[in-house]
């Protein structure tokens, strides 16, 4: 039988020890790091995010989102703290969002919901010593899929500097064919809405679009076709394959200084003091 390519513990053998060792590096993280917990950007208990922050004096300093993946339906912002080493490492307060889940909820709701998270840092962060004006973001998976929903046509004057994409998807129509047509029965107008292919994108944005060397075709054809996109949308783009890094090891080294995530953060930081 062929593996459904979206499939990911079919296609990475470590799976459930990557996401022990994520787990267990986020706990340290909370319990190391400078922190607020469960700050509240909306109403519903799902509605928070938790803010990360570098050593020292807490004033103007960048500001960076993160937004976990799981297909829209699994994993938490607590199960991400460990991103927060290398962005507050790199001089930035990090906020790791939270949503709700599907099938409890249908994408438009996450949509709204990571925009909401975005607006509270806009209108809020300064109260936490973070500049708005210098605000990125990045994300994994469905998460990368999600934080293209911060800077696209819905959400005008972004207000972004720069994004990292890794191992998104782009296309929703393939997944209503895939295994999580049991899971989320993702629907013909969701695929339609939000669908980033469809979009078009804040062009002041820098978007570096980013897959593992051995994540499963999709990833890389989705990465490839989006970049495409945007690129004749006039943003700046770059695409790039991580050496022998997969779907969960390559969102794993996020957290790791001497890891591609390093050299992202430090990209960043050249944003960040443009």
């Amino acid at each position: 039988m062929t593996k459904d390519p979206f499939r990911t513990r079919d296609h990475v053998a470590d799976f459930d020890d990557i996401v022990a060792e994520i787990r267990r590096s986020s706990a340290e993280a909370r319990a190391r790091l400078p922190m607020v917990a469960d700050v509240a950007y909306g109403t519903d208990r799902s509605e928070t995010l938790d803010l990360f922050f570098p050593e020292g004096r807490r004033d103007g300093l960048p500001v960076h989102l993160f937004i976990h993946g799981g297909y829209w339906r699994m994993f938490s912002k607590s199960d991400y703290s460990y991103v927060a080493e290398t962005v507050t490492n790199a001089g930035a307060i990090a906020a790791i969002v939270g949503y709700a889940l599907m099938p409890a909820v249908r994408m438009a709701t996450i949509v709204d919901q990571v925009r909401r998270a975005k607006r509270w840092v806009g209108e809020r962060i300064a109260d936490h010593g973070g500049d708005p004006r210098h605000l990125t973001v990045s994300g994994h998976s469905a998460g990368a899929h999600l934080a293209t929903m911060l800077f696209n046509d819905s959400s005008p004057r972004s207000g972004i500097k720069a994004a990292m994409l890794l191992g998104g998807l782009y296309d929703l129509k393939p997944l209503q064919t895939s295994f999580l047509a049991k899971e989320i029965a993702i629907t013909d107008e969701e695929v339609e809405l939000f669908s980033p292919i469809n979009h078009r994108f804040d062009p002041s944005v820098r978007v570096d679009i980013v897959v593992g060397a051995d994540e499963t075709l999709p990833f890389h054809s989705q990465a490839a076709r989006f970049a495409e996109r945007l690129e004749k949308q006039g943003l700046v783009v770059s695409c790039s394959n991580l050496v022998a890094a997969n779907h969960m090891s390559s969102v794993r080294d996020l957290g790791l200084a001497g890891t591609h995530a390093e050299a992202f953060w430090s990209n960043l930081q050249r944003e960040w003091n443009a």
